[in-house]
């Protein structure tokens, strides 16, 4: 059976969760200098804000019989069929590696762009499973 979910993994939220834990307690009992504990303070509220946002959002994309559903941090999103105008994977040279995103581009001109962190595997195993649900290769 085809996967119909994708999101980030759930290690991996759960990483950046304990880092932000361990950054904030660093930054009460280790960081004396008042503008480092700011900045620590910053950082740790940063990470447990993404890794809360991260979770919160899972899954990112689903196949459901309404359409695809793409779930941000504040909302979920339906994509029906007839309003998806192209599914395609961008590929290009970043920091000496390649990076693919997976692109959904809708008929009322809205782009939505899904990286490995935001699936959890992929982009093109991803759209390969969207193919075989018949979204893409339109």
């Amino acid at each position: 059976m085809q996967q119909t979910e994708w999101g980030p993994k759930i290690g991996a939220v759960a990483g950046l969760g304990v880092a932000g834990i361990l950054m904030a307690i660093g930054c009460a009992t280790v960081v004396t200098d008042p503008p480092g504990r700011i900045l620590t303070a910053i950082a740790a509220i940063g990470l447990l804000a993404f890794a809360c946002g991260s979770w919160r959002a899972r899954p990112k994309l689903a196949i459901t019989e309404d359409g695809l559903v793409y779930r941000g941090w504040f909302r979920a999103q339906t994509v029906r069929r007839p309003d998806i105008a192209l599914i395609r994977i961008t590929e290009f040279r970043r920091i000496g590696r390649k990076t693919r995103l997976l692109e959904i581009e809708t008929t009322a001109d809205r782009l939505i762009v899904l990286s490995r962190w935001d699936l959890g595997a992929d982009p093109l195993s991803v759209l390969d499973a969207l193919t075989d649900a018949g979204y893409a290769g339109r």
